[in-house]
């Protein structure tokens, strides 16, 4: 029993590939593969709740099953994507609002925005929030460059987070390397490519946590110690889950230095505005760039992030005091809370 009295039947639906092993204890050699999902469901269990992870690939009757079984109180999202498609993340959600199941982490229709890089730029672009100009390449087109979009470019998919699809060749100088690059995310990735302004700066990380009122977590800084002269600061794949190069290379992260009282203090008003106008809900990942001359840019809004307990939310979250534990007592009342009828 939770010490607030309240067990919870908590349904957790992950990546069928990322379901831990029954008797997981936490030190497996592969541990690093599903690690979130291993994290958080010891945490929910920790809390004192009944907890039934749940496979999912590509068919919903397999959450139609589960929730028929559990009758759960609440299901815990960790989904990134469906069928392998990231564009079907949202339908999960929408789904189990249908089946009248409350849920954590963002609503379909944040999800819907904050997976669209360049329907998020515009929407902020429009309410005069700094970011890139950016320019969409979309799957079985011919690529043609934007003329107005100055180099250096940033070339990624579309809506893949988590660095997949970038490396040190996602910037580009030409326009020869920005067609191979915008065709390599069609072919390798089958999604759409976006192609932005490469900001030089500090990449620096701020959590937040709600629905409607927002709680922002200490901003978090990547550092590349060891990066080459000349090489672009960004979070590759490499950067963010190769773990012998990210030995190599010296990347650690830590809580930003550096900061006036005065860039945290608007920084914190950014993210909230941000928040709300991308209608997200449950708590998200604002990455940003800050630019020599103090200036934010927001790059991307994750909304689901990476939750492992050693990983920068969580860390940051600790950092302002925030157990994990109870980082999730927190998300699972938002989410018990979450009124995605909308109702009068």
């Amino acid at each position: 029993m939770t010490k607030s009295g309240k067990k919870y039947r908590v349904l957790v639906l992950l990546d069928e590939r990322l379901m831990p092993p029954e008797k997981a204890t936490g030190r497996e050699p592969n541990l690093e593969s599903w690690r979130m999902e291993y994290d958080v469901i010891s945490a929910l269990k920790a809390l004192g709740h009944d907890v039934t992870p749940l496979g999912v690939s590509d068919d919903l009757a397999v959450i139609r099953k589960g929730v028929e079984e559990l009758n759960p109180h609440i299901a815990v999202n960790l989904l990134e994507d469906f069928a392998g498609s990231c564009t079907m993340a949202q339908n999960i959600v929408a789904f189990l609002e249908l089946q009248n199941v409350q849920y954590t982490g963002c609503n379909p229709r944040g999800l819907m925005i904050a997976f669209d890089k360049a329907l998020t730029k515009k929407i902020l672009a429009y309410h005069r929030i700094a970011v890139p100009q950016a320019f969409m390449f979309p799957k079985k087109r011919r690529v043609r460059r934007a003329m107005k979009l100055p180099y250096p470019l940033l070339v990624k998919s579309l809506c893949y987070e988590g660095s997949v699809g970038i490396s040190q060749a996602s910037v580009v100088y030409d326009e020869e390397h920005l067609i191979e690059r915008v065709e390599f995310i069609h072919r390798t990735l089958n999604t759409h490519a976006i192609a932005e302004q490469y900001v030089e700066g500090r990449e620096i990380y701020v959590g937040v946590i709600g629905n409607d009122r927002l709680e922002t977590l200490p901003p978090w800084e990547l550092l590349i110690k060891n990066l080459p002269e000349g090489a672009p600061n960004i979070a590759t794949n490499k950067v963010k889950w190769d773990l012998n190069f990210r030995k190599k290379a010296g990347v650690t992260t830590e809580a930003a230095k550096d900061l006036s009282p005065e860039q945290s203090s608007s920084l914190a008003k950014l993210c909230k505005r941000i928040y709300k106008l991308l209608e997200l809900s449950g708590y998200a990942r604002l990455d940003f760039r800050l630019r020599d001359d103090g200036k934010f840019f927001l790059i991307e809004a994750n909304p689901n992030p990476n939750i492992s307990e050693n990983e920068d939310f969580a860390r940051s979250a600790h950092h302002a005091g925030l157990t994990y534990n109870r980082v999730w007592k927190k998300i699972l009342n938002l989410g018990m809370n979450y009124e995605y009828l909308n109702l009068p």
